[in-house]
């Protein structure tokens, strides 16, 4: 073994050449050395000595344990040397080992202890004492010994995980250090090793080299397993688990974001590293942050409250932490941080940020430091850079709380845009190193491009309609202070227009809008700019939608887009959806998704309700370029989801109850009425009479406008009155208590409401107890009571209920949950995005374009329901979708002439996607997968897919369908039959799945004595029964004893014609031998009948 020193070597006598010193592997050192002289030779030559001192060894108890041997090197008796301590040791092996030797040389000046310490670090931990081990030295002083030591390391640190050992620890460095303390002067076995360290007279180290985790040999426990785990287990245990690559950078964004200025936005929550260099970093900066914000931005308005919120981190007590970065009045940026200390420190910036302009807005935090950077432009031409230092430690934990972009419930949003937002989470970086460019280039441009269009727009109608009032206005009072102005104007010269501050250039660029300026009357147009403009707007988009509603609407589509246009710059976004929906679809307009994408961000940030759930669906499905973000869909879903409720309490506006009313359902069409409709004057008249379903039903169409019926709230209260007061139904008891809570069309009355709530209850009126759970949690803020209604409303049956707990449960004020989950959504999943998508659905102008398009159907108007149709399918909701599918289904001219988009496909495929599709549309896909349809080729597997799902949701033709596809020889996977509960292994031929399907579609069918199912199923078994007999050895004998009789008689007939051919008769033509030739098939035929054997023919396939 080979000696490495550690500072100064022990100078040492050349030894004997016939005993060579051994070689060492690790270091040796000695803090302190002989001033001259050398050592002894040792025992060699002395063996009465080494006796002498072996038999005192043995009758001497040792101090350590694991001590295997122990040697001693007595030197000369030399009066002038002067001896130190010192002390070295050698490991056998370089390496960790369960059992590593360890050679110490040692020697000890006074009566001392000599300690042995093995000191580990992890990724995570540092300096872990793994091993200890301290012996006593009093009597050999001055004399040079060595102890071999075996140190042994814990098993985690030495071999491979495996069944018992779960969590071996990855090391980094292993340190072995030894030391000696005179006994006298601070050292003892009673004192603790921290303290006896310190009083060290002489101290060496080594390193150890670790080794991997899945280099290290496995451990024999000596303990069987049971057969399984050992199975288990030996079919991981050679397989390293890959870590997945992983760093700091966190893309929050990635496509524009169109906030509307309210209180909601996109929440993110950052996980933990999984990686655990990059968690051990993020943890020891969360005293000193570390991190960079890049995010694009484009305002069009400065902040109208004292702050809106762009970016800004919430803590687990519902606080903002560090960083929050927000807007103010002026324009400057406000950026907070939560201390160390628990204190907020706030700063603003000295510039102001641009508006209606795309710039980049870089902050850097580097300790107490903050950079702030903003760039305008693709090249980011720098705008402003300002630097802030602090001397306070700021707190900054980000996985303990979550992210807010744009507005919430504690703040309101800006009002504009939010393009790519990127996050480092470790690491400090200057605005040139910091990798975000502006993505969807071309979008963005076309955003720039419309507002500084519609500032033209604006500019022009403001303009003119100023000119036009106030024109009016001195004229009115020149009028009255001068009469002569009146003969003046019967008999003077016309009066000539005050010429308008544009130019030829403007006109012409503006056409449409000086054309619908000019035919207006704008003298009863508001005088407030903002208003005025924006009822301009309203006048003209209602002049367009009045020729799209005509017999030949769809016609006018081109001529009337540059009217929708302008309606869109004045502010009245519902002309922007119309522009959105004609672009992505391509209806009577070439197909532009550029441009739907625009007017759909600019509707969504208008506030649009429509533009806000097209963009939040398509966002949800992932569809039509737009990138699958769920948070983003909820950020859109949310704003309608919270306008909703509100929409339904004002009853104002074209707001309509929407209906799930299916243009394929006959039934239903048959009761859509109108005020002087059949059906509604018949349920007048059963009101009229007591019946109190006919009141409850009448109370409904009236208050909520359903069935084609006007809404009118105060005939409907009228009616909710007289059934409750009257009848005693706790269904319309229930109806006008909630219209008292509200006070929607009548003065509310709380106390009333409650007692007739309490009465619909107490009749045991699932809808009356969740209704109680929402009175004390709404009015009382008694959670835990209306909990407890809830779950009562639950358990009977109710789906309201089960929505109220899960919003209790998320607000964090669940009975026995401790805790707000806002933001610990972990983020965000799929049961909110429903829930959101869900309530925005029911929104009141999303209705009344669905009742448009329906009565549009009922009266036999297809230009305009297949318009009113399209609008709604693009929002997302499921029922319309399947409506237009079936209209252009019914009207496929319609369709191929005006869109530019495959109805049939398009509007099926997204309806199969929703969460409450119906079975038929499954089939109908399934039926467009197995035949293909224009660009789509045929595809059996989904195909399979598509009627499995129908046969779920319990429709036999799903199953027949199936069943066909098996009989054409198709072979259905075996995830399917685990989708439809077949046991491959119970059914593994194909006639038994055959017979399996066969019986749930007849199950599942219709009550018919013979439906499709029940024949099939009847075919398939006289089928099994015709194969049974094929193979049986009755036909077998049959078929013998008939060929015996043919052969028989055919030998005997012929006989019969030899004999009469030796007659001298001539010959002629006779039919009897063709007749006797049929004879015996023919009566073969009639056997096989008398026997009960089924004659075999080709009968054709079942079709589904």
């Amino acid at each position: 073994m080979q000696r490495r020193g550690v500072g100064l070597g022990w100078p040492r006598q050349q030894q004997q050449q016939q005993q060579p010193p051994p070689p060492t592997v690790g270091p040796r050192a000695s803090t302190m050395v002989p001033l001259s002289g050398g050592c002894s030779q040792g025992l060699g030559g002395r063996p009465a000595c080494a006796l002498l001192l072996l038999c005192y060894l043995n009758f001497v108890p040792s101090l350590g344990r694991q001590t295997s041997l122990t040697t001693s090197v007595i030197p000369k008796a030399e009066q002038n040397v002067a001896y130190k301590d010192f002390i070295y040791f050698t490991v056998s092996e370089g390496n960790v080992r369960n059992v590593s030797e360890v050679s110490v040389e040692y020697l000890c000046s006074k009566p001392c202890v000599v300690n042995l310490e093995a000191v580990v670090s992890s990724e995570f931990r540092s300096s872990i004492p793994v091993y200890k081990k301290r012996w006593k030295n009093e009597k050999h002083l001055h004399t040079s010994r060595t102890q071999i030591v075996h140190v042994k390391f814990p098993s985690i640190m030495v071999y491979r995980d495996d069944y018992f050992i779960r969590h071996s620890i990855s090391v980094s460095a292993v340190i072995l250090r030894a030391w000696i303390t005179h006994k006298y002067s601070g050292g003892d076995l009673n004192v603790k090793w921290e303290e006896n360290l310190l009083h060290a007279v002489a101290k060496n180290f080594t390193l150890l080299k670790a080794v991997p985790p899945f280099e290290r040999p496995f451990k024999d426990h000596q303990v069987c397993l049971e057969w399984n785990m050992g199975y288990i287990w030996n079919l991981r245990a050679n397989k390293i688990p890959q870590c997945p690559f992983e760093n700091d950078l966190v893309a929050l964004l990635g496509f524009p974001y169109a906030s509307s200025g309210e209180n909601t936005g996109i929440v993110k929550k950052f996980p933990r590293f999984q990686n655990r260099e990059l968690e051990a970093t993020r943890r020891q900066r969360m005293d000193y942050p570390v991190f960079t914000v890049s995010l694009w931005l484009y305002l069009l308005h400065y902040c109208k409250a004292n702050l809106c919120g762009i970016l800004y981190f919430v803590d687990l007590n519902e606080m903002y932490g560090t960083p929050s970065v927000f807007l103010t009045e002026e324009g400057h940026l406000h950026i907070q941080m939560h201390l160390v200390k628990g204190e907020d420190l706030a700063v603003k910036t000295k510039f102001i940020v641009p508006l209606k302009e795309w710039f980049r807005l870089d902050i850097s935090f580097n300790g107490g430091q903050i950079v702030v950077t903003t760039g305008i432009g693709e090249d980011l031409k720098s705008y402003h850079h300002q630097t802030i230092s602090f001397r306070e430690d700021f707190h900054y934990n980000d996985t303990a709380g979550y992210f807010i972009i744009g507005g919430s419930r504690y703040v309101a949003g800006i009002e504009g845009f939010f393009g790519p937002l990127k996050y480092y989470r470790l690491r400090t970086l200057d605005p040139a190193q910091i990798v975000n460019p502006l993505l969807e280039k071309q979008l963005a441009e076309q955003i720039k491009l419309y507002y500084e269009r519609c500032a033209e727009v604006q500019e022009i109608v403001s303009v003119y309609v100023s000119t036009v009032q106030q024109g009016s206005k001195s004229e009115q009072a020149c009028d009255l202070r001068n009469p002569y102005l009146d003969l003046k104007h019967r008999y003077g010269s016309p009066l000539t227009c005050r010429a308008f501050p544009w130019q030829k250039e403007l006109k012409d660029k503006h056409p449409s809008l000086f054309q619908v300026l000019l035919s207006m009357d704008l003298l009863t147009v508001p005088g407030n700019s903002d208003e005025s403009i924006l009822e301009i707007g309203g006048r003209i988009f209602e002049k367009a939608v009045k020729r799209l509603s005509s017999v030949d609407g769809l016609h006018q589509i081109s001529s009337v887009i540059p009217f929708l246009m302008d309606s869109s710059c004045c502010g009245y976004h519902k002309a922007s959806y119309y522009l959105t929906v004609f672009y992505e679809t391509g209806l009577s307009v070439p197909q532009d998704q550029l441009q739907g994408m625009l007017y759909s961000l600019v509707g969504g940030q208008g506030g649009e309700r429509l533009s806000s759930m097209n963009l939040g669906y398509k966002h949800y499905q992932g569809i039509d370029n737009y990138p699958l973000d769920w948070e983003l869909s909820y950020a859109y879903y949310s704003v309608i989801a919270m306008k909703t409720p509100l929409d339904q309490h004002t009853l104002q506006g074209d707001q309509a109850y929407v209906e799930a009313i299916r243009l394929k359902d006959d039934e239903i069409l048959k009761v859509q009425t109108k005020e002087d409709g059949d059906v509604f004057m018949w349920l007048k008249h059963e009101a009229t009479r007591g019946n109190a379903a006919a009141q409850q039903r009448l109370a409904q169409m009236l208050f909520w406008g359903q069935q084609g019926v006007a809404k009118n709230p105060e005939a409907a209260i009228e009616w909710y009155a007289k059934g409750a007061l009257e009848t005693e139904d706790p269904a319309l008891i229930y109806d006008y208590a909630i219209v008292l809570f509200k006070g929607q069309g009548v003065k509310k009355n709380r106390r009333l409401a409650l007692e007739l709530m309490k009465k619909a209850a107490s009749k045991g009126l699932h809808q009356a107890v969740n209704g109680l759970g929402w009175y004390y949690h709404k009015f009382k803020k008694n959670y835990a009571k209306a909990a407890k209604y809830w779950l009562k409303a639950e358990e009977m049956g109710n789906p309201d209920a089960s929505y109220n707990l899960g919003v209790l449960y998320l607000d964090g004020i669940f009975p026995g949950v401790p805790g707000r989950n806002q933001g610990d959504i972990n983020r965000l999943d799929k049961f909110e995005e429903l829930w959101a998508k869900h309530v925005a659905e029911k929104n009141g102008y999303l209705g009344h374009v669905i009742r448009r398009g329906l009565n549009a159907y009922l009266e036999g108007s297809w230009h305009e329901a297949l318009l009113y149709y399209v609008l709604a399918a693009e929002t997302g909701i499921e029922v319309s979708q399947t409506n237009l599918a079936h209209i252009c289904e019914e009207r496929p001219d319609l369709a191929e002439r005006y869109l530019a988009v495959n109805c049939v496909w398009r509007y099926y495929n997204f309806s199969v996607f929703q969460i409450d599709a119906p079975s038929f549309a499954y089939l109908k896909m399934g039926d467009l997968y197995y035949y293909g349809h224009q660009n789509q080729s045929q595809d059996l597997e989904l195909s399979v897919q598509m009627y499995a799902q129908a046969a779920l949701d319990g429709d036999s033709q799903g199953f027949f369908n199936l069943a066909l596809l098996i009989e054409e020889g198709a072979i259905i996977p075996h995830h399917i039959l685990d989708f439809l509960e077949i046991d491959p292994t119970i059914h593994s031929s194909n006639f038994s799945i055959l017979q399996e399907l066969y019986e749930r579609c007849w199950s599942h069918g219709s009550e018919e004595s013979f439906s499709p199912c029940s024949l099939a199923w009847l075919y398939l078994h006289l089928r099994l029964i015709w194969g049974a007999l094929l193979h049986s050895a009755l036909i077998y004998f049959l078929g013998t004893f008939l060929l015996s009789v043919s052969i028989a008689w055919t030998v005997q007939y012929f006989q019969s014609v030899s004999a009469h051919g030796s007659s001298p008769t001539p010959a002629r033509t006779s039919p009897e031998p063709a007749a006797s030739t049929s004879s015996p098939a023919t009566t073969s035929a009639a056997h096989a009948l008398d026997q009960g054997q089924p004659t075999v023919t080709n009968n054709p396939e079942p079709r589904g």
